[in-house]
């Protein structure tokens, strides 16, 4: 299958579409979306999905949407077999965007001049309460395992990593909860998760809380 993805390699959904790519070996084009450097591939993106949300998968001319549906398509082996095990892949990696990234980016957006002339103490202070609280349960949660969901890396796993690498510069691990920050190093070290903060290591600056001297 020919396949173009669309994404911003500093974007961490697109790490999550990137990861089962690389941990494949799947042959693709990454189409990189950023503004005025690459007008085709914006148009071409936006031919495909008006919406503009991407990472977007495109097949042999067909427009996949959504990072979990991607990985799916492109890894259909990251999901177990086995109904309770897919189930337990599905809901952390639910989690992972829904708990862990979705606070990550409200903090961030708190500090976008575009989108807020200055940052809400208060909101920024309630999303950071939410990720505290999805540390301590994933730190239970995660306990005796190798990887988020039990032995094998999982699409669980490439929602993981990309949201707790950013949400640990919004709101560092806290040293008690020994087994999320274990976890965190360990999927950052994994040769497909590495590729993808070494590809994005140029555009930290763009980070506007300021990226931290680490990973």
């Amino acid at each position: 299958m020919a396949l173009e993805l669309f994404g911003h390699p500093f974007s961490s959904y697109t790490w999550k579409a990137l990861i089962p790519l690389y941990e494949t070996g799947t042959p693709f084009t990454f189409r990189d979306i950023s503004g005025d450097q690459h007008p085709e591939n914006e148009a071409a993106f936006l031919a495909h999905w008006p919406v503009g949300k991407f990472p977007l998968l495109v097949d042999d001319g067909v427009p996949v949407m959504e990072s979990s549906v991607i990985v799916e398509h492109v890894a259909p082996g990251l999901i177990p077999a086995d109904r309770d095990a897919a189930r337990e892949v599905r809901m952390l990696d639910r989690i992972f965007d829904n708990h862990v990234m979705a606070p990550m980016q409200a903090v961030v957006a708190e500090h976008l001049p575009f989108l807020t002339p200055a940052p809400d103490e208060a909101r920024v202070a309630r999303a950071r309460e939410a990720l505290a609280k999805a540390y301590r349960w994933l730190d239970a949660r995660l306990t005796g395992r190798a990887w988020a969901a039990g032995d094998d890396f999982t699409l669980a796993d490439c929602a993981g990593a990309p949201a707790l690498f950013y949400a640990d510069w919004v709101l560092p691990i806290e040293e008690g909860l020994a087994t999320l920050k274990a976890y965190r190093a360990r999927a950052l070290a994994r040769p497909s998760v590495a590729r993808c903060v070494e590809e994005a290591r140029p555009y930290r600056n763009f980070f506007p809380l300021g990226a931290p001297d680490r990973d």
